[in-house]
């Protein structure tokens, strides 16, 4: 009877063990999760930083160079200061990164306008300064892209750990929520349209 009794409590030992562990190393992967999807977004911000901290220098260069349109350089101005007051909130809401990445598509908006603009002008097309910002920009722009995806990437990857059976069981345990990525804007798929006025 002894023996039964133990052997019971061996085996009842055993499972617990089991059930410890596996909540242990569930939370742990979503603990990871969360922290490769929160340095994918931190990705995001310092290729926004860079985008904003190559703008000023390219319509410095730009000023320095052509008797260039006030309208066009104010609009990057007014569009910078709105991606940097944006840039602040740095907690991981959908609103934040919705609210920095519609502020930042605008400033990169106004820059692509600002760049086909310049193209007109010759002597800026040749500066070695211009071209070497405006190469800077569009690798700066490569990079939002490759960010903004592999952001994607990391939170379609820790929403499938917190959806998953059983994997939330234990998100649900320890309050892990489904995390929103970047989607296309609507009128996203059509070309910006460029005025000469």
């Amino acid at each position: 009877m002894q023996a039964n009794k133990f052997r019971g409590l061996l085996i009842g030992g055993g499972v617990l063990l089991v059930i410890v562990i596996w909540i242990v190393t569930s939370y742990n992967g979503l603990v990871n999760k969360e922290e490769k999807m929160k340095k994918q977004w931190s990705e995001v911000q310092n290729t926004y930083q860079r985008r904003l901290d190559l703008i000023p220098n390219l319509v410095n260069v730009v000023k320095g160079q052509a008797d260039f349109e006030k309208s066009t350089l104010e609009q990057i101005a007014n569009a910078r200061a709105k991606a940097l007051s944006g840039s602040s909130n740095t907690e991981l809401t959908a609103d934040n990164y919705n609210n920095q990445e519609q502020a930042q598509n605008e400033l990169a908006g106004a820059a692509n306008r600002m760049i086909i603009m310049i193209e007109n002008y010759p002597v800026l097309k040749g500066t070695a300064a211009f071209s070497g910002l405006q190469t800077q920009l569009e690798g700066t722009e490569r990079r939002v892209r490759v960010a903004r995806k592999d952001f994607n990437g990391a939170v379609a990857d820790y929403n499938k750990s917190v959806r998953g059976f059983p994997g939330s069981i234990i998100a649900k345990l320890f309050g892990f929520k489904v995390k929103e990525g970047f989607s296309a804007e609507a009128g996203a798929d059509k070309a910006v349209e460029i005025k000469f006025n």
